[in-house]
Parts: C-alpha cells; sequence; structure tokens
C-alpha cells in the first residue's frame, strides 16, 4: 500500500513538471524568433542603405564621366584651335620668308645695277676729254689769229657693258653658248669678266670660256682656259671641272703624260665630286704609266 502511494506521487510529480519544461522551451523559440525577426530588419535596412550608396555611386560615375567627357571634348577643341593657330604662323612665316627672299633678290638686283651704273661713270670719267687749256685775259690779242670757234669734242663711246648688270651680262653670254654661238659666247664671257672680275660668276665664265674652246676642238686655248680657271679661282667648284676637262684636252693632243698629271689631281684634291669620279675613270682608262726606255 505504501510502495503504491510513492509511486503515484512520482507520476503526479512528473505530471506536473512536464508543462514547466515545455514553457520553458516556448519561450527560447519565442525569443528567438524575435531576434530572428530582428536580423532579418537589419538585413533589409543594411540592403536598402547599399542600395542607395550603390544608386550614389553610380550618379556619382555618371556625372564624373560626363564631366570627363566634357573635358575632352574641350581639350580636344582647344588642341585643334592652336594647331590651327600654329599652322597658321607656319603660313606666315613660310609667306614671310618667301617675300623675304624675293626681296633679297631685288636688292641683289639693284645692287647689281647700280655697280653697273658706277662702272658706267667711271669709264665715262675716264674716257672724258681734258678740258681746254684756260685763255689768259691779258695777253695780246693776234689779228690774224683764226676766228673760227673750236672744234667739238668727238662723243664718247660707251663701254659694250655699260648700263649691264652682272647677272644679265652673264645670261647673256650663257644663252649665247648654249645656242653655239662660239664667238659671241667667248666674247661676252670675256667682257663680263673685265667688267666684274670680282663677281660670284667669275670663275663659272672663265670655266664657260673653256668649255666654248673645248666644244670647237681648239684644244691648246681650251687648256689655256682651264689654267685660268685652276690658278685664279682657287676654291670654287669649278676648279674640279676645269682639271677633269683640261685632262681631257691634253689627252686629244697627246699630252698622255699631262693628262694622267691633271686626273691625279683631281681624284687625289676632290674624290668625292663628279669630276673626281670622271677623271678616275680617266687614270683607268690609261692604265699605268710605262717606265722610260733604257
Amino acid at each position: 500500500m505504501q510502495k503504491t502511494t510513492v509511486t503515484a506521487l512520482a507520476a503526479l510529480i512528473l505530471a506536473l513538471a512536464a508543462p514547466a519544461g515545455v514553457l520553458a522551451q516556448n519561450r527560447e523559440h519565442q525569443q528567438m524568433a524575435a531576434e530572428l525577426r530582428m536580423l532579418q530588419e537589419q538585413q533589409q535596412q543594411l540592403a536598402v542603405t547599399l542600395a542607395s550608396i550603390n544608386q550614389a555611386l553610380t550618379d556619382s560615375l555618371k556625372a564624373l564621366a560626363a564631366r570627363l567627357d566634357d573635358t575632352t571634348g574641350a581639350m580636344r577643341k582647344s588642341f585643334a584651335d592652336q594647331k590651327l593657330l600654329i599652322d597658321n604662323v607656319a603660313e606666315g612665316v613660310r609667306v614671310t620668308r618667301e617675300r623675304t627672299g624675293d626681296t633679297n633678290v631685288r636688292i641683289a638686283s639693284l645692287r647689281e645695277e647700280l655697280e653697273a651704273l658706277r662702272q658706267t661713270v667711271q669709264a665715262l670719267q675716264q674716257a672724258a676729254v681734258a678740258p681746254p687749256a684756260p685763255v689768259d685775259p691779258n695777253a695780246p690779242v693776234d689779228p690774224n689769229a683764226s676766228a673760227a670757234l673750236p672744234e667739238a669734242a668727238p662723243p664718247v663711246a660707251l663701254p659694250s657693258t655699260a648700263g649691264l648688270s652682272p647677272t644679265r651680262l652673264y645670261e647673256t653670254a650663257r644663252a649665247d653658248y648654249f645656242a653655239g654661238q662660239w664667238n659671241s659666247a667667248i666674247s661676252g664671257f670675256e667682257a663680263f669678266l673685265r667688267a666684274f672680275p670680282r663677281s660670284e660668276q667669275a670663275d663659272d665664265a672663265q670655266l664657260y670660256i673653256g668649255e666654248t674652246y673645248f666644244a670647237q676642238n681648239q684644244w691648246a686655248q681650251a687648256i689655256t682656259a682651264y689654267n685660268q680657271v685652276v690658278q685664279s679661282y682657287t676654291g670654287s667648284n669649278s676648279v674640279p671641272v676645269a682639271l677633269y676637262k683640261r685632262g681631257l684636252a691634253e689627252e686629244r693632243l697627246g699630252q698622255i703624260d699631262a693628262a694622267r698629271a691633271s686626273w691625279e689631281t683631281a681624284a687625289q684634291s676632290f674624290p668625292d665630286s663628279d669630276a673626281g669620279r670622271l677623271a678616275r675613270q680617266g687614270l683607268d682608262r690609261l692604265g699605268k704609266p710605262q717606265p722610260p726606255k733604257p
């Protein structure tokens, strides 16, 4: 009987304890559910915040890209304007240089004309007739003296180069040379050298004299003219041509040793010039000099 009572009490205690455990477990579930809802709300707020930040960044990037496009366009336009300005300045400089070159040519031509006029005046002064001797008013008058008037002085002949500029005189002689007017060409170049011996074209004029004689197969006269170029115009660009052509003229006359000497001088002194290369070809054609016979 006593055992039955204890068992009943234990069962009663267990029955009363079971609802308390269930209640405690329900409260933990509710707490966890509440915390989960809070986490979900925070996650939603964080998502909203991230979306807002992302939108703000997107708008900022769009604005920055627009500003970059505007800046790039402005820079391109500025570069285009600067290039146009530079091109205009360069064109202006080119035009100025051309006009300056034309002006320099005109000034040089005027100087030549003035030099020609000055030489003409000097020639007239040198050719002028001396003034008559002064008459003494206290000298006795010879009644038998002729009352005829003194004869007028003959007119002074102007030199052939009077009023001609060096360029005009040189080009006229050169035109005669290319036209085959040999005598006129030689006369023109000689007149040029007499009138303008210090001209920059003096060496060319002397070389053309030799070329004119060479074209007429007058080898001796050509050699003399070429010698004048070599002796009088040392350092000019006409010297190598004169040396080579002198060797050709000497070869035509059978002066082989003299031709070899002329070509050796041209080849050694002016190795990079066309005349120097032609001189080396002439030396190869002549071959080595033969030793003298015993």
